[in-house]
């Protein structure tokens, strides 16, 4: 069982991968921090904001990927593939998700002041701009590069 662990810790593609990740979530939280002037824990384990730790955490291991395999290789275009779907996605469809979450919020907000129903808020953050899907690549790439 050991063995297995080692191995998972030993895959440098994968570490670099989940490093991307914490670090791209680290700089939403202290950008929260600096705008709202608290801290919210729910930043670094929630999705939306900016840089795009989806964005990062795909654009990395695709670049990763492409170091250590060759760009091109099969591994690469499939990573490459997955890295586009994933910022489609956060931009895309989740986004309009987070604008319908916020006009229902609204209409539940006046639904609540007229005394008809309780508040139960449906979650807004949840996709990204294509500027935060952008910051996020560039930072994947980034720190994949400077991995080595």
């Amino acid at each position: 069982m050991s063995e297995i662990f080692i191995e998972f810790y030993r895959n440098k593609i994968l570490m670099t991968t989940i490093s991307a990740w914490l670090i791209a979530q680290t700089i939403k939280v202290i950008i929260g921090i600096f705008r709202q002037k608290r801290f919210d824990f729910r930043w670094f384990i929630g999705s939306g904001g900016m840089p795009s730790s989806h964005a990062a955490g795909a654009a990395c291991l695709a670049t990763s990927i492409g170091k250590n395999c060759g760009f091109g290789s099969v591994y690469f275009a499939l990573a490459f593939v997955f890295a586009i779907v994933v910022m489609f996605d956060a931009q895309g469809v989740r986004r309009s998700t987070g604008k319908q979450a916020r006009i229902l919020n609204k209409i539940m907000d006046d639904i609540y002041w007229q005394g008809k129903i309780q508040e139960i808020r449906l979650r807004e953050l949840i996709g990204h701009t294509p500027v935060e899907v952008i910051m996020g690549f560039f930072l994947g790439v980034l720190i994949a590069l400077i991995a080595g």
